[in-house]
């Protein structure tokens, strides 16, 4: 299994997150490994989460390879970084895939800016 799919797999065991509580939409992530494309559809109703394999439309299109994936999903890799540098591709609504950033860990060089940040050690 790849570090991706047991991201998904995890986020659809989570169910409900209240940092969404105010978010309605749908983002697919098209995970593209040469010419294999892996598919997983994320549905957002104020703060209830379904995943699921589909490759249905939806209002977001997320694609990126299946290496910044994996490392998006493993906390190695920011994903706005990634898509400054154009590893991740956005289609619809950008504000959206921003937000769903959140979900994924945060490397850990955010982690230690954001406890210095913070006044910690």
């Amino acid at each position: 299994m790849t570090a991706i799919s047991a991201f998904f797999e995890q986020l659809a065991n989570v169910g409900h997150d209240p940092r969404f509580c105010k978010v309605r939409g749908n983002v697919r992530f098209d995970i593209r490994d040469g010419d294999r494309v892996e598919q997983w559809l994320l549905d957002i109703d104020h703060g209830r989460l379904r995943v699921t394999r589909d490759a249905g439309p939806a209002g977001t299109v997320i694609t990126t390879s299946t290496e910044v994936a994996d490392a998006m999903a493993r906390g190695e890799l920011n994903g706005l970084a990634a898509i400054t540098r154009g590893e991740i591709l956005v289609d619809g609504d950008l504000g959206l895939a921003l937000r769903i950033g959140r979900l994924f860990p945060v490397p850990p060089a955010a982690q230690r800016q954001a406890v210095a940040q913070r006044g910690g050690k």
